[in-house]
């Protein structure tokens, strides 16, 4: 009988265990299924604010945001996106603080109120797609971001588009650098008229490889900038030629510009200008 006793006091032993450890199981198990609810409600709250974003992908505030020059991937952008990115707007405090003093001085001759600041993309000679920007006279920013559109579409390559500020106001230095622009308060070179750029109604593409070509009275070249000296010869065959066979000299003459390269008496062949009545 007593053995009987031990036997059943050692079995209720053996069944307060088991009982004691599915409880201690189940409480575990339980908190596990919370904590796993938790890291997964985490989780889709972090893919939800991902979604906002859309992977990463850019909108229009974003590249707003960003400098000219900066390359864009638009693998992902839409129609509506990549035209929004062509746009004009009057000189505000930023663009204001940036050229007074240099492209920009005070004169009787043009103010502010007559140039808008235009932003629009560009393929550069890296292949890639950049932000560009240009100062330009009212009147003919519609046909610039009408033109360099096309140009977009086409993927016809220019290399700079920054203002000529970002080169002290320095149209040598610019063009050295192969920098397109527009808008800079200045004498033609070498005389003391005013340039249309002045004004807003010129602009210069690809200055580098379409150079400015004079000759004095004694019969000297003299080429700007110097180190596009070697595409002066305009009969050699090149990257980044503009001629009348160019995408970019057709859409400028279709749009009423004139191309310096006609000129008789000196060729700029990176030069468009409109004359307005």
């Amino acid at each position: 009988m007593h053995l009987i006793n031990r036997g059943l006091n050692i079995l209720w032993a053996l069944i307060f265990v088991m009982i004691i450890c599915t409880v201690l199981y189940a409480d575990t198990h339980n908190n596990r299924i919370v904590q796993t609810k938790e890291e997964n409600s985490h989780n889709n709250k972090t893919e939800s604010s991902g979604e906002i974003k859309e992977d990463g992908k850019l909108t229009f505030d974003d590249i707003r945001g960003m400098r000219a020059g900066d390359i864009l991937d638009m693998e992902y952008a839409d129609d509506d996106l990549i035209d929004s990115l062509f746009f004009k707007e009057e000189i505000g405090d930023e663009i204001m603080s940036r050229i007074m003093g240099i492209s920009y001085k005070e004169n009787n001759n043009i103010s502010l109120g007559e140039l808008n600041y235009i932003r629009v993309l560009h393929v550069g000679f890296d292949d890639m797609v950049h932000i560009g920007e240009l100062i330009v006279n009212k009147a003919i920013a519609d046909d610039i971001i009408d033109i360099m559109k096309i140009l977009y579409n086409n993927k016809y390559p220019i290399e700079k588009m920054l203002l000529v500020d970002e080169y002290g106001g320095d149209d040598i230095t610019s063009m050295s650098d192969n920098n397109t622009s527009a808008f800079n308060y200045r004498l033609i070179a070498n005389t003391d008229m005013l340039s249309n750029h002045a004004m807003g109604m010129a602009i210069d593409i690809n200055p580098l490889y379409n150079p400015y070509v004079t000759a004095d009275k004694e019969g000297n070249i003299n080429i700007s900038p110097e180190n596009g000296s070697g595409y002066a010869d305009r009969t050699k065959d090149f990257m980044y030629k503009i001629d009348e066979f160019d995408l970019c000299y057709k859409l400028f003459i279709s749009y009423g510009f004139s191309w310096g390269g006609s000129w008789s008496r000196s060729k700029d062949y990176q030069h468009f200008e409109k004359t307005i009545n």
